[in-house]
């Protein structure tokens, strides 16, 4: 069911994914970020705090931009839903990218290509930037909640520790402050 309470077609969550499999371009979090526009602003089927949950499970267990998708059809249908939203992100790449390997094989090299796809480099940087603060306008609420999303953006970027890892620091950090406060009242 989406946040209105109203259940969701298994065509229209296929469509919507196989929308998103094919205008997502430049890799995950460019895909995430379509799939959040989509899915959290535009359609309203996820609210924005379940969306960054599943986007955290997804950066867990493997190819997160999937698992974004597969989290939100779960969501709104179960199983069903997840089976159908994974099968309509992941046609047009199996399809587009089945097709480009026959091309590449078949004549060896397209230059225009590469040079097409080179292109696009920044404009996919902008998209996750554009995201990326987004989000944080909506999360990053108080002194504390910036100061973790800030050691997560040094963690990662400076130290290169994995995600896994930095989440479920993140996690342990926030369970514990949350009994500390119950336990002292604050």
């Amino acid at each position: 069911m989406d946040t209105d309470g109203k259940q969701v077609r298994l065509t229209e969550i296929l469509l919507t994914f196989l929308k998103i499999g094919l205008t997502g371009f430049g890799g995950g979090m460019a895909i995430v970020a379509l799939t959040e526009r989509v899915c959290v602003r535009e359609k309203g089927w996820i609210a924005s705090g379940e969306f960054l949950h599943g986007l955290a499970f997804g950066q867990i267990l493997g190819p997160f931009s999937l698992n974004v998708c597969i989290f939100i059809g779960h969501r709104l249908r179960g199983i069903r839903g997840g089976l159908t939203a994974a099968v309509g992100f992941i046609a047009p790449s199996f399809l587009l990218v089945s097709l480009l390997s026959w091309f590449y094989f078949t004549y060896h090299k397209l230059p225009l290509l590469q040079a097409a796809l080179k292109g696009t480099n920044p404009v996919i940087i902008s998209l996750i930037v554009v995201v990326a603060v987004d989000m944080g306008r909506k999360q990053i609420t108080n002194v504390s909640s910036g100061l973790m999303a800030l050691t997560a953006f040094a963690v990662s970027a400076f130290i290169k520790l994995n995600a896994a890892w930095i989440l479920l620091g993140a996690a342990a950090w926030s369970l514990g402050a949350g009994i500390y406060r119950r336990r002292h009242g604050r």
